[in-house]
């Protein structure tokens, strides 16, 4: 019953007004089947799609809803150390080619997933540059050829993307980051680092600024070999001897470009 008309009265509605009613209708429903479809936006941006997670430990940010900061990448290697000093562990990346994407496609995935900050880069990959276009028309005239409008035409370039997404972490307890080396193998390229000959220990790739192994004086570079004379082989040993002397000073056997080194440290 329509609630403005009287028992046993009806409202008769117009041929316009029922029309406009009938394409408001149409219209609603065109929007509730995009928002039911099984194909979400994410899937149409090439940040998401080809995202990487690389962290096992389903890594987020410590904020409930964070802002992610993005920035322009310069060099990864050194970007990657940089973010690692200052407390940041890698979530995943991005990597892909593509003709011009939005930068903020890349900071809407890492909203997503919960970042902290976003590193994006971007490299010219093809397309016909100006001037290419001018060693065309040089080759043209000295062979006394004829362009066409399609030789002249301006071609999309393409461009390779990669962006690597961020967590800050909790306080550190000891506050270094490491890799196993390998030893090298017979067979390998003599272009091979020199250090993976050297498998004892671990090594230290990042010192995150302001935490207990940065004020024992622990620097990136230095070989790890054991706590408190407790061998550490690997990452995951390393971590369970921090949690076990937390609290508690200890003494880390280290070496340093090949001379033996003790630091003290408090956890």
């Amino acid at each position: 019953m329509n609630p403005l008309c009287k028992p046993g009265q009806s409202v008769i509605v117009s041929a316009s007004r029922s029309d406009q009613w009938l394409s408001w209708f149409k219209h609603a429903m065109v929007l509730a089947t995009l928002a039911a479809s099984p194909l979400s936006w994410a899937e149409d941006n090439p940040y998401s799609s080809h995202y990487q997670a690389q962290n096992q430990g389903n890594l987020r940010s410590l904020q409930a809803q964070p802002e992610p900061q993005m920035f322009s990448g310069t060099r990864r290697d050194e970007d990657n150390i940089k973010m690692l000093e200052n407390g940041y562990d890698l979530m995943g990346f991005s990597s892909f080619e593509a003709g011009e994407v939005d930068a903020a496609q890349a900071l809407n995935h890492g909203r997503d997933i919960q970042a902290d900050s976003i590193l994006v880069y971007m490299k010219k990959a093809g397309g016909a540059s100006p001037a290419s276009r001018m060693e065309v028309i040089k080759e043209a005239v000295k062979k006394g050829q004829s362009l066409t409008e399609k030789d002249m035409a301006t071609k999309p370039g393409t461009y390779r993307y990669y962006a690597t997404y961020w967590a800050k972490l909790p306080p550190p307890v000891l506050g270094i980051h490491v890799i196993k080396l390998v030893p090298k193998q017979s067979g390998q390229p003599e272009a091979a680092p020199a250090e993976t000959a050297n498998s004892a220990g671990v090594r230290v790739i990042a010192v995150i600024h302001g935490s207990a192994a940065e004020k024992g004086g622990v620097m990136r570079g230095d070989q790890l070999l054991s706590i408190n004379n407790e061998k550490v082989d690997d990452a995951a040993q390393l971590s369970s001897l921090v949690r076990k002397y937390r609290g508690n000073a200890i003494h880390l056997q280290l070496e340093r470009q090949g001379e033996p080194l003790t630091i003290n440290a408090q956890l």
